[in-house]
């Protein structure tokens, strides 16, 4: 049981819900202006772990097809056998019975909007079979994670947490468009849509960054509008200093760290974000 477990979290990358996890606290520690409940954390995690294993298991269903012909996939669990396409589809739908049981735990507006979130978090997987923009969508998806995390404490619609989110909808949809650069030819000869295939990978480094300063623009705003300390522009400074390691360690030639700055270097983003965060309302 043990192993399967630790197949279908694989298969899933669990650990890759570092990159939203710390935005929904980031968002909720704004609306709380401090620590939340410890029951609202327990609640905010379940939501986030329910939400993204539903997105991802689903999002490796419905790309199996795709996922058995390309190099850089061929092994995934579902392409291989090791995960069962049943089981898969059980791991779907016990996540999105833990995403909406916490959220209608946590308010009534929550609940209300997590179908919406849910149709958001899943719509991208198709969105590669239609639009260039994927990326931009991948974006919203996990941008919402700083609004949900915001309405989870405080339920309305308000300016900070909407500039957060647009931050991360530009964080993420930037270095998706990298990543997608491994792709590249793969997506030009399967008729998918990715902004590497359509506009070449010199000029998907050029949006790419371009994102990443909209990204940081949005994120200075959200230290200004917050009226937040030093604590959070010295997060604010260090992932200054990530987005450009990014564009040292890899480039249009050279794509063999593209691990390191994908994996490495934006979860470290949003971990140093949350911390500066609270540590700014935490100590005012």
């Amino acid at each position: 049981m043990w192993r399967k477990l630790k197949i279908l979290l694989e298969m899933i990358k669990f650990e890759h819900t570092i990159f939203a996890l710390p935005f929904a606290y980031t968002g909720a520690f704004l609306a709380a202006q401090g620590l939340p409940s410890w029951k609202q954390i327990v609640l905010i995690l379940g939501a986030m772990v329910g939400a993204r294993t539903a997105a991802m298991t689903f999002n490796r269903i419905v790309d199996l097809p795709f996922d058995a012909e390309n190099p850089r996939t061929k092994d995934r669990p579902l392409v291989t056998g090791l995960v069962k396409t049943k089981d898969a589809w059980l791991l779907f739908l016990a996540s999105i019975v833990l995403f909406f049981a916490c959220a209608k735990a946590l308010n009534p507006l929550a609940f209300k909007l997590s179908p919406v979130a849910l149709f958001i978090l899943l719509a991208y997987s198709y969105t590669k079979r239609f639009t260039w923009f994927c990326h931009v969508f991948l974006g919203l998806a996990i941008g919402l994670a700083p609004l949900a995390g915001w309405i989870a404490i405080r339920p309305t619609f308000e300016l900070l947490p909407l500039l957060l989110s647009a931050g991360v909808l530009f964080w993420v949809a930037g270095f998706d468009i990298l990543y997608a650069c491994l792709d590249e030819e793969f997506d030009r000869q399967r008729g998918l849509y990715s902004i590497p295939a359509k506009f070449g990978r010199q000029k998907a480094f050029l949006i790419s960054a371009t994102f990443h300063a909209l990204a940081f623009i949005c994120f200075f705003l959200v230290g200004f509008l917050g009226k937040l300390n030093w604590w959070y522009y010295l997060g604010l400074l260090v992932t200054l200093v990530l987005f450009v390691a990014q564009r040292v360690v890899i480039s249009p030639r050279d794509l063999s760290r593209l691990n390191l700055a994908f994996f490495t270097f934006n979860g470290a983003i949003s971990v140093v974000l949350f911390f500066g965060t609270a540590l700014a309302l935490l100590f005012k």
